[in-house]
């Protein structure tokens, strides 16, 4: 590949709601195929998902609650939201890690820490653990898809339809999981 898909990857995490994951993973495809390396691919995206991060955080606590009502009318972002917020208090660090798996969770995650005012350094600590995780995982299903598959185009697929099942069984262990705290 060249400097301008890492330039393009970079801008594409470093903006919130953007579909991050579909960049990484057609990123990781093209290192399965010779492209850039994927150790390289993998840094390039956590930078940009990290100053985003840091770039939310930030946002809420000078004002995130009323951009995390506005993200609220979204049905999938609002169930995020209330999970998150109802576990936050207890598990912390822990919880704003596996919030990167939820639907717009990484978003509200980290504007919500701001808005909740959570010290940076703590909030720092669970992006740089999160961050690279999630980054992982979505490159990982690139490459993974990339490698198994000889053309490009079939790697793609692959890669789309893995990370589609993944995420399709986390929102339905999430939605399980919403339904069964709420009727408790």
């Amino acid at each position: 590949m060249d400097d301008v898909s890492l330039l393009l990857l970079f801008a594409v995490a470093v903006v919130p709601l953007v579909p991050t994951e579909i960049a990484l993973i057609g990123m990781g495809v093209a290192a399965a195929n010779g492209g850039d390396p994927f150790p390289l691919v993998l840094a390039v995206a956590a930078a940009g998902c990290l100053i985003c991060d840091i770039g939310l955080y930030l946002v809420g606590r000078v004002g995130g609650a009323h951009l995390l009502d506005r993200m609220r009318a979204r049905p999938s972002a609002d169930a995020s939201a209330r999970w998150i917020g109802r576990h936050l208090d207890r598990r912390g660090v822990p919880i704003l890690v596996l919030a990167r798996w939820l639907p717009a969770g990484g978003t509200v995650g980290a504007l919500l820490a701001g808005s909740l005012r959570w010290p940076g350094s703590r909030f720092l600590s669970a992006s740089l653990i999160g961050v690279p995780l999630w980054c992982a995982y979505a490159g990982g299903l690139g490459y993974l898809g990339g490698a198994l598959a000889e053309q490009s185009r079939l790697g793609v697929v692959v890669s789309a339809v893995l990370a589609l099942t993944v995420a399709v069984v986390i929102a339905a262990m999430f939605r399980r999981a919403t339904s069964a705290s709420a009727r408790a």
